[in-house]
């Protein structure tokens, strides 16, 4: 076995295809072991053919590099240039997305047993050069006494020392803040994020502050992404379009929904990618988007219609894409073509299973051609209304009104789900160059069947939205 294909099972999980069997002393055979072949299952054939598929060709990496650390010190020069222009005297937030995206701390980074109650906090304040006018950050840290030392081991990106505000267990850190920070200023405005928890912006107004929320100029810092962001975007919503169609053609009839789940999460990490989310829907239960609590029981067959939400982490970012699809016809399985070979006929379908065919595919194609007007309205100063709209109009107008039970989208980064928001009542937010946004129209057809189709669009300087996911679906039987 090469080193690569050890590298590929040991990330993986997978075990052979051919799995060992030691077994113990028998009656004749004294102490000695003897070693048995038993065949993979089928779950296990399925997600070596997986693995291989994928393995084949991973061009999608190619590009992708994590981010540098001169890319976070930029970042917070246009959130100080953003708050400048906003009237505002400093950013705060704690661990979580937002701060991983300053700083390259996530939650966990700072906090793995669970969010606390002592503040550790990041302040981003405008620091005004009076000869040339230039905006800069300037950032500190608030933090426990004990903790300090630290916050200094987490490694996060700065130009010379961390400046780091400490306060004592028996202190008030918010009136510390005041003190050190802001001292001989009256009035204090400072916009918090969006994913700070309440008891912090509590305490801060209580100590002088006043505070706003995310919004504006400071919100679409985050919402513009760096050619560095896009190309990591790119590599895992590729990456994860890409283990869904090697994974297509291992399945067979008669597996559940759970074995797929297991079977694309395996492949994915085979290739690096870290678990996030993966929802396998088959039949009915893709006619709720996000399905229930009774699923992944359901068993596949030649004619089901499967939808795949998977999303998956790589160096930090997220990815979240979804595929509709049927296992390849009988008349390409194994089983099919050796009873034909025998004079065996197959049996004729009914007419409500053809019919219940033919609108999977008619279906399918509305969907898609949903997603093919929306993505003609990722353009700089377009609303994101309107971008909902034209989905929402296809579907409409081909007789499935109502079907559509969800917006269209919405922003995607290190989080998943980022503002803006594509749905048909934000006529207020206009798309600028650089966002990323998941595309995602569907009808869900209750008690029969769901359809969905997502990819990932980058809004241009100029001209069309480019797809950063990849190649778009083209059939049921090629997504």
């Amino acid at each position: 076995m090469s080193e690569k294909e050890q590298q590929q099972q040991s990330a993986s999980g997978y075990r052979p295809s051919w799995s060992r069997a030691d077994v113990g002393p028998r009656a004749g055979l004294g102490s000695k072991k003897h070693h048995i072949f038993q065949p993979a299952s089928r779950s296990e054939r399925a997600l070596q053919c997986s693995i291989d598929n994928l393995n084949q060709n991973l061009y999608f990496l190619e590009n992708a590099r994590p981010i540098e650390a001169e890319e976070f010190l930029s970042r917070r020069d246009n959130l100080a240039r953003a708050l400048h222009v906003s009237g505002v005297d400093g950013f705060v937030l704690e661990p979580g997305y937002t701060f991983q995206y300053y700083a390259n701390i996530s939650q966990r980074d700072w906090e793995p047993w669970e969010p606390e109650e002592r503040p550790f906090l990041m302040i981003v304040e405008p620091s005004i050069n009076s000869t040339t006018g230039h905006v800069k950050a300037k950032t500190s840290f608030l933090a426990p006494s004990f903790e300090a030392g630290r916050v200094r081991m987490l490694g996060i990106p700065s130009q010379g020392e961390l400046d780091i505000i400490t306060w004592e267990e028996h202190w008030n850190p918010y009136a510390t803040l005041r003190e050190q920070l802001f001292s001989g200023r009256d009035d204090v405005k400072l916009m918090v994020d969006e994913e700070i928890r309440d008891f912090l912006v509590r305490g801060l107004d209580a100590n002088g502050f006043e505070t706003v929320g995310l919004g504006g100029e400071v919100e679409a810092v985050r919402q513009t992404k760096t050619p560095a962001e896009v190309e990591l975007l790119r590599a895992v919503n590729t990456g994860t379009i890409e283990g869904i169609r090697a994974m297509r053609p291992c399945l067979q009839p008669g597996m559940t929904e759970t074995e797929v789940i297991e079977i694309l999460d395996r492949t994915m990490q085979s290739i690096g990618f870290d678990l996030f989310f993966n929802i396998v829907l088959a039949e009915e239960n893709a006619a709720l988007p996000h399905g229930g609590f009774a699923t992944g029981g359901k068993v596949l067959t030649h004619e089901t219609m499967i939808l795949i939400d998977a999303g998956y982490h790589y160096l930090g970012y997220s990815s979240d894409v979804c595929r509709s699809f049927f296992i390849d016809p009988p008349a390409k399985s194994l089983t099919t073509k050796t009873l034909n070979a025998l004079g065996v006929a197959s049996a004729t379908p009914s007419k409500e299973a053809a019919e219940l065919h033919a609108e999977k595919l008619k279906v399918w194609d509305i969907v898609l051609q949903a997603q093919t007007e929306a993505g003609k309205m990722f353009m700089p100063n377009s609303t994101a209304a309107s971008v909902d709209v034209a989905a929402r109009k296809v579907i409409d107008d081909a007789g499935y009104e109502g079907t559509f039970t969800h917006r269209l989208g919405h922003g995607i980064g290190i989080k998943a789900h980022e503002s803006p928001y594509l749905n048909k009542g934000n006529h207020e937010t206009l798309l600028r160059p650089g966002m990323t946004f998941t595309a995602e129209p569907g009808i869900y057809l209750e008690g029969r069947f769901g359809v969905r189709h997502e990819d990932i669009y980058l809004v241009k300087e100029n001209g069309e939205a480019e797809v950063i996911s990849g190649k778009r679906a083209v059939s049921p039987y090629e997504p």
